[in-house]
């Protein structure tokens, strides 16, 4: 610890904090090397810079410099994903590199917001001036009068769907043993009903197939709310599962904000501000009941889902731009 009087630094603190720091920044540049975005005369310097041996110069001020350093290679990395990839499944920095290196957001997009309001029969203009690009959540009630999504998806028509396909370019098995969307529509019967004493699952995948694809939007059409300009990606978003499961609490790494429609069962969303905005905005929660569609920036918001019902939850989202 450092003697703000004396302004010595006493020998084992500092000591084993530095053997830390250097540990974790060796991680670091060997992440980036990997990713061989650094020529070779580059990552030598940079490592005989920061990783040099003469660690009895590096104290108190040089510490500091040493995470610095640190977060900007991490910044780099972070920058680099961004830049280079034209699909979202080609590469994701893990969760804490996402909260610790994601842009500041301007508190005004929730600071006078006091609750997810619930609207209906809304002008697409007016939920574009209010709602679709504001940041503000919204649970429109009225979105899917004219679906038959509500009375045709259930377990067995996506088993039937993807049967002998893995047209899904991302999934989520969350807490379940699943390893691929295969694998959930090859668990028990009575499982997949939620027949009391089977083991509870929630899953989630994006669809890339053209074919199924178009499959669903028999079902579904594009929000009529939606701004006359606004387009919905063709990627689906899909998630499944029965009762007490959900998302923990994440914020998205996606290009737009979008829509999800509650077409069978109940999920409570629960939304956190982003971490600059905590003193600035409020914490909301909202039950999304079947037939209505919440919308939401989830790269802006960090997010948590749980199912109330009894019921399976089945939800299909996407992006809107």
């Amino acid at each position: 610890m450092t003697d703000l009087n004396s302004n010595k630094v006493s020998s084992d603190s500092p000591k084993k904090s530095l053997e830390f720091a250097k540990k974790e920044l060796r991680a670091i540049v060997t992440r980036i090397e990997e990713t061989s975005l650094l020529s070779r005369s580059a990552k030598l310097f940079r490592a005989q810079r920061l990783l040099g041996s003469g660690g009895s110069k590096l104290r108190r001020g040089h510490l500091w410099i040493l995470l610095i350093l640190a977060w900007i290679l991490g910044q780099f990395l972070w920058n680099y994903v961004h830049t280079v990839r034209h699909d979202k499944c080609l590469a994701e920095l893990p969760p804490f590199t996402q909260k610790i290196f994601r842009p500041a957001e301007d508190c005004s997009m929730c600071r006078d917001v006091q609750q997810v309001d619930r609207i209906s029969n809304v002008d697409p203009a007016t939920f574009e001036q209010r709602y679709a690009y504001s940041g503000r959540p919204v649970v429109v009630t009225d979105a899917m009068a004219n679906w038959t999504a509500t009375t045709k998806f259930s377990f067995a028509f996506f088993k039937s769907l993807y049967d002998g396909e893995d047209a899904n370019c991302q999934f989520f098995p969350y807490k379940t043993e699943f390893k691929s969307l295969q694998d959930v529509f090859e668990m028990s019967e009575s499982r997949a009903s939620l027949e009391e004493g089977t083991k509870p699952w929630y899953v989630g995948w994006s669809n890339c197939d053209e074919e199924i694809g178009s499959e669903l939007r028999r079902y579904y059409q594009r929000p009529y709310f939606l701004p006359a300009t606004a387009e919905s990606e063709k990627t689906d978003w899909i998630f499944m599962g029965s009762h007490g499961y959900g998302a923990p609490m994440h914020v998205d790494d996606v290009e737009h904000p979008s829509w999800q429609a509650q077409i069978k069962g109940e999920k409570q969303w629960i939304l956190e501000p982003p971490r600059e905005c905590h003193y600035a905005c409020n914490r909301l929660e909202v039950v999304v009941h079947p037939g209505e569609i919440i919308v939401l920036d989830t790269n802006r918001w960090y997010h948590q889902t749980k199912i109330v019902s009894e019921e399976m939850s089945i939800t299909i989202g996407a992006e809107y731009d």
